[in-house]
């Protein structure tokens, strides 16, 4: 039979944890309060009641019968060999995985605890009589308060962090207080063996050429590796919010190295992180120096009448706003338009848009709206708490607590080497998308001098979005079909933000979506698709195959008299660091 550890003292602990909890509520409670208006009635307020009455005794009621039943199990468990009740992890929750926190009655009691409370605040939150999107920002902070107060994130309540020092002689304190002292001095979590990876060495490894660049970018023209290539030469515009390579993460995991392979003219845009000198750049400078800049160049180059030109989440969004810009005015350059993983209309945001509201953005204005630099660890960490177990904790306990050293991975690596904004553009943006939804509407905004309207883009476009993505939900992204004037095909790709994305037909994993179906809403979309096994890398070049101009030639030099070689892939922009 388990066992207690002796120097428990059962009951200590039990009523430490019931305070521990009340004090959470408490301040909890206070939060509600302060941030939403949000509260059971207090004597002498005139705040209104949101709660009410029936509804917390209620909670509370159900809450106390689970707990006595946990307890009661627990102690059936001790000393008749009882079966304990058992709360269901999340999928996907590894917090809890050593035997210890389901064999042990203490940690097996501590871990139920912490679920059941989780879960009842969670519920509490649910049950305010707010708004959805009050509702939905509540519920975002409570689940950041549930994960940071976890019983795995503190060293004398987690079996595996009490454990470790006695398997490695102390060896894990040690590491653990350099690792912490390493990242206080970087003033970031280190997630990954930095080590390990290096750009240009072994990411970011296709070969090819600078031949242009300006303050903001630099645009590289891949070496061609078959004898004929397409005409129709194809531009990648990557999100500005992080380096291009996640596209050219390494040999036999690369989107851009498969589309050389296919006979692609394949030329790619590298953005700058923000530096004093750029710190002024608008978004209208983005997109006359980014993708509008890189179309002319690419067709000058190429000698090409019009470009493919894909864009990945917010370059995906950029790309769209210069389609729009160009044919506002009048030009023809593009012969299709791919975008992965990219919002056009903001309704819904998924979790993220609950962090902009109009507060932030206007602090932002006053700060850096005029000048200044949105720093990348900041954007970074914003998205490490949509997934804080995953992006956060875990690096906390494997690195602090148990001394471990961080694994190797690329996608971490890239996800770490952040990349700054300049305040001007990053405000205009947070506040036409996230805030307003601005884009969506005809004319609404003006941009590089016209208004845009996205449904003058008669270019075909193929969208593609992840069925798991947390950051653009694919009914978001499959919205963007009735937004443009050109016929669209919709794929929708399995995983999440980047795994459904970087999906190597190779390796043969995972699957997609494919429907002609163009009327349907996304429910009605996705009960008509076809699932197929595989990467959906051979159906898109397949698409821009039936939207080329033939092939020709392969050239022997990359740039053109008037944009000369200035250095090889990947370049000094990708190379520079921001955090």
């Amino acid at each position: 039979m388990n066992s207690i550890p002796q120097s428990v003292d059962v009951t200590g602990t039990l009523e430490g944890l019931i305070r521990t909890g009340q004090d959470a509520v408490r301040q909890f409670d206070d939060i509600l309060a302060a941030t939403a208006g949000v509260g059971y009635e207090r004597p002498g307020s005139s705040q209104g009641i949101f709660y009410p009455f029936g509804l917390i005794a209620d909670l509370q009621h159900e809450c106390l019968r689970q707990v006595w039943r946990l307890w009661n199990g627990m102690f059936l468990q001790i000393y008749a060999g009882g079966v304990h009740s058992d709360i269901a992890l999340a999928k996907g929750d590894k917090r809890f995985k050593d035997s210890s926190w389901r064999e042990q009655p203490y940690y097996d009691l501590l871990k139920q605890t912490y679920l059941l409370s989780s879960r009842h605040l969670l519920e509490f939150v649910d049950n305010a009589q707010v708004d959805d999107r009050t509702r939905l920002q509540l519920r975002f902070y409570a689940r950041q308060l549930v994960d940071a107060i976890s019983p795995s994130n503190f060293p004398a309540t987690n079996p595996e962090v009490i454990r470790k020092p006695i398997e490695t002689r102390s060896a894990s304190l040690t590491n653990g207080l350099k690792n912490l002292i390493d990242d206080f001095q970087k003033g970031r979590i280190t997630r990954v063996d930095e080590s390990a990876f290096e750009v240009g060495r072994n990411l970011a490894t296709t070969p090819g050429t600078v031949i242009f660049e300006n303050e903001l970018v630099q645009l590289i023209q891949y070496a061609p590796q078959t004898s004929q290539v397409e005409k129709t030469p194809l531009l990648f515009v990557p999100p500005c919010i992080n380096k291009y390579y996640l596209l050219d993460l390494g040999t036999g995991n690369s989107l851009v190295e498969y589309a050389v392979a296919q006979g692609h003219q394949v030329f790619l845009i590298s953005w700058r992180s923000a530096v004093p000198e750029t710190q002024h750049l608008t978004w209208d400078d983005y997109l006359e120096m980014g993708p509008l800049k890189a179309v002319e160049v690419v067709l000058e180059v190429t000698g090409a009448e019009r470009t493919h030109a894909l864009g990945f989440c917010v370059g995906g969004t950029l790309l769209s706003c210069a389609a729009a810009v160009m044919a506002a005015r009048g030009q023809d350059r593009l012969a299709t338009v791919t975008l992965l993983t990219t919002m056009l209309d903001f309704s819904d945001t998924g979790e993220i848009g609950l962090l902009i509201d109009a507060g932030s953005v206007a602090l932002r204005e006053a700060t850096i709206g005029k000048g200044g630099i949105m720093p990348g660890r900041e954007l970074a960490f914003t998205f490490g708490t949509l997934r804080a177990n995953d992006l956060i904790w875990r690096y906390v306990v494997d690195n602090y607590l148990k001394g471990a050293t961080p694994d190797v991975f690329d996608l971490l690596y890239w996800d770490s080497d952040s990349v700054s904004l300049p305040g001007p553009m990053y405000c205009w943006y947070t506040r036409n998308t996230y805030l307003e939804n601005n884009l969506k509407d005809p004319g609404k905004t003006t941009q590089c001098g016209v208004a845009v309207d996205f449904s003058r883009i008669t270019a075909p476009f193929y969208l593609l979005a992840s069925r798991e993505d947390h950051i653009v939900p694919w009914k978001t992204a499959f919205r963007s079909k009735d937004l443009i004037g050109g016929e669209a095909r919709f794929v929708l790709a399995a995983s999440g933000h980047v795994a459904g994305v970087i999906n190597p037909p190779a390796r043969n994993k995972r699957s997609h979506w494919l429907s002609d179906d163009s009327e349907s809403d996304p429910e009605g979309w996705l009960d008509g698709a076809e699932e197929r096994p595989g990467s959906w890398w051979p159906d898109w070049n397949a698409w821009l195959g039936r939207h080329s101009g033939g092939t020709i030639s392969a050239p022997e030099v990359q740039g053109s008299a008037r944009f000369d070689p200035i250095e090889s892939a990947p370049g000094r922009y990708v190379k520079e660091k921001s955090n």
